[in-house]
């Protein structure tokens, strides 16, 4: 690659392990039931969880699968979650719905919300579903991905559910990682683009900190003097950075807005940190949109027409020194192919807590080489 062009591929939910185990989805998803059954989530549930939580580890977003497990059961434990919500669901205008989580599982929020946002959509074209007092549900591109599923365009996004971005200028953690994330049905599956509004998500952060590795400067900045801050051991004197400079500070605050303020949901300074206080409801935010794209023109000729773009960009004529070119979805496909087949890379240290986690609570531990 040529020094002078400045072009940076996107960073990896989980740095390159030189140690750690492939285990298999099943053998996640029977930890991920076992371990919120014992916490009191009802089993029918617990499976729906386990679920969503490994299709982030098949799809690359390792730090939002089976990495969060022993967050979310501090959480249970501590009062700050609820394992057994009634969720409540309201249809207040024909397009419209609300969902009100209970302070339960995120996941269990959303896969409701999006199931209410592809039923509405048939109906009328296109569903807003926003939702209030549920908390985090892993990775955004899940639930993109929902209505893709279903033949319709999905649009997802939340308030982070702790704060480490400024608004642009500012030293406060006053902005959260607000993700978004796209999803279109595609020949080769849903098309899914799914980004944070900072660099990286501060599950990455979080990552790095657990295998003892330091940061790529352009990461972080010490809250003090601005300076590049390289030790996730000492995120909680720095900042994440926004993706695009003020762009992306601009667009957490609107999404922030959308998925907390709109929702009566927390966002700035009212958001609950559930990393610092897993006692406390974090009354997390989201939404999601699903558009009915046979609206517009048949589903497969839509897919065509997509498949023919994606074909003719990554054709395009290339940078030096670039081999391929990746588009949204592409790494997202490749992990789902290959960690069905081989199993989900966990590194040493996530494989000792996890041990650690199913001691605790008498369950089975991961099993190994299945």
């Amino acid at each position: 690659m040529d020094k002078n062009i400045p072009m940076q591929s996107p960073p990896n939910e989980r740095p390159n392990l030189p140690d750690g185990e492939r285990v298999s989805v099943e053998a996640v998803r029977s930890l991920i039931r076992d371990a919120l059954a014992e916490v009191g989530v009802l089993p029918v549930e617990a499976t729906t969880i386990a679920e969503l939580m490994s299709e982030a580890d098949l799809t690359g977003a390792d730090a939002h699968g089976v990495f969060r497990l022993p967050q979310y059961v501090r959480r249970v434990r501590a009062r700050g979650l609820n394992p057994r919500p009634n969720i409540t669901v309201e249809r207040i205008a024909p397009a419209v719905g609300l969902i009100d989580g209970d302070n339960g599982f995120g996941h269990l929020v959303m896969a409701r919300a999006a199931d209410m946002a592809v039923t509405m959509a048939r109906e009328t074209g296109v569903a807003w579903v926003g939702a209030r007092r549920s908390n985090h549900a892993g990775s955004a591109g899940v639930y993109a991905a929902m209505p893709a599923a279903q033949s319709m365009i999905g649009i997802y996004s939340a308030v982070a559910s702790a704060n480490h971005m400024a608004v642009w200028g500012g030293a406060e953690t006053l902005l959260g990682t607000n993700p978004l994330a796209f999803g279109l049905p595609a020949k080769d599956g849903a098309l899914v683009f799914d980004m944070a509004t900072t660099v990286v998500s501060y599950g990455t952060v979080k990552n790095y900190a657990l295998q003892g590795l330091d940061m790529p400067e352009g990461w972080f900045v010490n809250r003090t003097d601005g300076q590049p801050l390289t030790d996730p051991r000492r995120a909680a004197e720095g900042l994440l950075l926004p993706i695009g400079g003020y762009k992306g500070s601009g667009l957490a605050l609107m999404l922030g807005l959308l998925a907390g303020t709109l929702n009566g949901a927390k966002f700035g300074r009212d958001v609950v940190d559930f990393n610092a206080e897993p006692g406390r409801e974090c009354n997390t935010g989201h939404f999601i949109i699903a558009l009915d794209l046979a609206r517009f023109m048949p589903v497969d000729a839509f897919m065509a027409e997509v498949d023919r773009q994606l074909h003719d960009l990554r054709q395009s004529q290339r940078l030096p020194g670039i081999e391929a070119i990746r588009l949204p979805g592409d790494r997202r496909q490749q992990c789902r192919l290959e960690r069905l087949r081989d199993g989900i890379p966990l590194s040493k240290n996530l494989l000792s807590e996890l041990d650690g986690l199913a001691g605790q609570l008498g369950i089975p531990p991961l099993m190994r080489g299945t």
